[in-house]
């Protein structure tokens, strides 16, 4: 019996612990800004799904005004396939042809958007679903490669939608789906659209989530995680090519979104529970932090 007693109430002071050092950053972010986009592992299992959503709820619950945008390949490539229509890639970007642009709205707009936002929801908060195509938040345009078909790029955004439900308590979600200014549908990277989105907003932050612990010297030793860089620093890592591969577009997706005024930029691994609630609470924080 003693020794169950103690076991609780060092639980408990741990717990006390963890408040405590949370404390200081609840009181510096309240009112601020976290643009997160979801994505990776986290919207695939089931467990780390649910505490995504968990941690977005806290977050709103404590003063913060998050914003959630999402991407969902996985989810497209199933729905592609269930069509007899093959996926296909270039440079890691999905050729997005008339037939799969068809498919990719009604995946991120009609149905994985809406299940976050019940999610949410479920989970005490108040979500609204969006696309670029509401309220005019995104006109898009097309991408340089004409290769890739309707895959595009933010031409303008025009976040006041998003200023104005955030103002009132919800949490915008939204879904990397814009149109151009003839209507014509574009497939937007999810990353672009979180970055522009944060610098439009002024926010705080913008939290990658993302398959692997953060931006590391080398992948295969996992010590080698970098836990805070400068705007130049990144640069350097981009241009002497220690960072490569996927990493690249997220690392550039982070310097341009500070180039324009976000306060800082974090890649982290969203397959850790609780990512969110351990970078931004925590003094240690569990990624790569990018600053000015």
């Amino acid at each position: 019996m003693i020794n169950s007693l103690d076991n609780c109430l060092s639980d408990a002071s741990v717990r006390v612990k963890i408040l405590s050092e949370a404390l200081p950053y609840i009181q510096e972010f309240s009112g601020r800004t976290i643009v997160v986009k979801y994505g990776g592992a986290a919207m695939k299992d089931g467990t780390l799904k649910d505490q995504v959503i968990r941690d977005i709820v806290f977050m709103a619950s404590v003063g913060i005004r998050p914003i959630v945008v999402h991407g969902g390949g996985p989810e497209i490539n199933v729905w592609l396939t269930k069509l007899n229509i093959e996926p296909q890639f270039k440079n890691g970007l999905r050729v997005t042809d008339g037939p799969t642009m068809d498919i990719v709205e009604m995946v991120l707009v009609g149905r994985l958007n809406k299940e976050i936002v019940e999610l949410i929801n479920r989970a005490g908060g108040s979500a609204v679903g969006l696309c670029g195509k509401d309220a005019n938040l995104i006109t898009a345009r097309a991408s340089d490669q004409e290769e890739m078909g309707f895959v595009g790029d933010v031409a303008l955004m025009n976040p006041r939608i998003i200023d104005t439900l955030s103002a009132a308590g919800h949490i915008p979600v939204v879904s990397s789906v814009a149109a151009d200014e003839t209507g014509q549908s574009y497939n937007i990277n999810a990353d672009t659209v979180a970055g522009e989105l944060a610098a439009a907003m002024g926010a705080e932050k913008l939290i990658l989530l993302t398959d692997t612990p953060g931006v590391m010297v080398d992948p295969k030793l996992p010590d080698s995680l970098i836990p805070r860089l400068s705007i130049n620093e990144a640069r350097t890592l981009i241009d002497d090519g220690t960072v490569n591969g996927g990493m690249i577009p997220k690392l550039t997706c982070c310097i341009r979104s500070i180039a324009q005024g976000v306060k800082a930029a974090h890649i982290i691994d969203g397959r850790v529970h609780h990512s969110l609630l351990l970078e931004i609470f925590t003094d240690a924080g569990i990624g790569t932090m990018v600053t000015s």
